[in-house]
């Protein structure tokens, strides 16, 4: 097992985020954690910010825990601000916030607020992915990741369809019409935008009613949520955004049915639960980010963000949607591999290969 200390290396490498991220000096920066948060990204990012002469502070926060509900993982949507109005002030009130939460503030209920800012400041956030530090070293952003990014984005954007297909059988219609639609190189230099490390992804969050077909969960594919490869098939349904049928024969289907039969217990609404829902789709841009990484560490070492992230993937997840009306804590995030994509007919990714200019 890799050991968390300090290493001069993982320093300089929040160093060189910090510095992509436009800071100097005199900003005031927020570090944010929480008791269940990995310590050593907490005093990387203080030994870091030391380098700078920033004004800095630190706020942890009791980590929720709740009952009756089953597991959660993979969120993006860190509960530990419980809408505590002097947190979200202080955050409001920073330059820079470096979010060290477990899941981060992404779809928290409390980001629009501190990225509202406070009347003469308006922060930016960057969420530090609760990864083993020496993962964030081997995927620290750079120029040509964030500049494919940009370029993919606009083509998202300008998108009315997005098509996927794979020869394992996925066969995806998604009316990017409506859609919201973003993307992460890993910094960020603009107030009022959120960005997280490791980055290197195009995100859109469909409108309600956006996506119907198969999508096909082939060996090798990921169940990032559960930290596992596919070794056997699962074919899921999908009509008007919501998985109706889980096919296939194994302990990764029986998983995927016993996970999602749960949360639509919890949510109420065995019709058309809303973890079941589509929460986003799109592909990964990093070519630094390995599919085969997470075999090589332990659960604990490791949150998938590379994995959402490597080139060529399309990755879909189910769960919270905004743009959709949807909400909900039960959340998935699939990246497959070998699939074609297309955007009005063109081709962005082809079998599993980004196409190039």
């Amino acid at each position: 097992m890799l050991q968390e200390r300090i290493e001069p290396a993982w320093i300089d490498a929040f160093e060189t985020l910090f510095r992509r991220c436009a800071l100097q000096s005199g900003d005031v920066v927020a570090i944010l954690g929480e008791t269940q948060s990995r310590p050593v990204l907490l005093e990387l990012a203080r030994l870091a910010l030391s380098r700078f002469g920033v004004r800095s502070f630190t706020l942890v926060l009791p980590s929720v825990f709740s009952a009756g509900e089953p597991v959660s993982r993979s969120t993006g949507a860190s509960d530990a601000l419980q809408q505590l109005a002097p947190v979200i002030a202080a955050l409001a009130g920073s330059t820079l916030v470096v979010d060290c939460t477990v899941e981060g503030l992404m779809h928290a209920p409390e980001l629009p607020a501190i990225l509202q800012g406070n009347g003469s400041t308006q922060p930016r956030v960057v969420y530090v992915s609760n990864e083993h530090p020496e993962a964030l070293v081997r995927l620290l952003p750079d120029d040509a990741t964030e500049a494919r990014v940009k370029d993919h984005v606009r083509r998202v954007r300008a998108a009315q369809a997005m098509h996927v297909r794979s020869a394992a059988g996925t066969d995806l219609s998604i009316s990017l019409q409506g859609a919201v639609v973003g993307g992460n190189w890993g910094t960020t230099t603009r107030p009022g935008t959120l960005t997280h490390w490791p980055g290197g992804l195009v995100l859109a969050f469909p409108a309600a009613g956006s996506v119907n077909g198969t999508l096909v969960l082939a060996e090798g594919d990921v169940n990032l949520t559960f930290k596992r490869y596919i070794e056997r098939a699962i074919t899921l349904t999908i009509e008007n955004d919501h998985i109706t049928r889980i096919d296939g024969q194994g302990v990764d289907a029986e998983l995927l049915r016993s996970h999602y039969a749960a949360w639509a217990e919890l949510d109420g609404t065995a019709a058309r639960p809303p973890a079941c829902a589509v929460s986003h789709v799109g592909y990964g841009l990093n070519d630094a980010a390995r599919w085969d990484s997470m075999a090589l560490y332990d659960k604990r070492d490791f949150n998938g963000t590379e994995l959402r992230a490597f080139a060529g993937n399309f990755l879909y997840s189910t769960g919270a949607n905004e743009v959709a009306g949807r909400h909900t804590r039960g959340h998935f995030d699939f990246p497959l591999r070998g699939c074609t994509v297309t955007l009005d007919g063109a081709v962005v990714v082809d079998a599993g290969q980004v196409v190039r200019p």
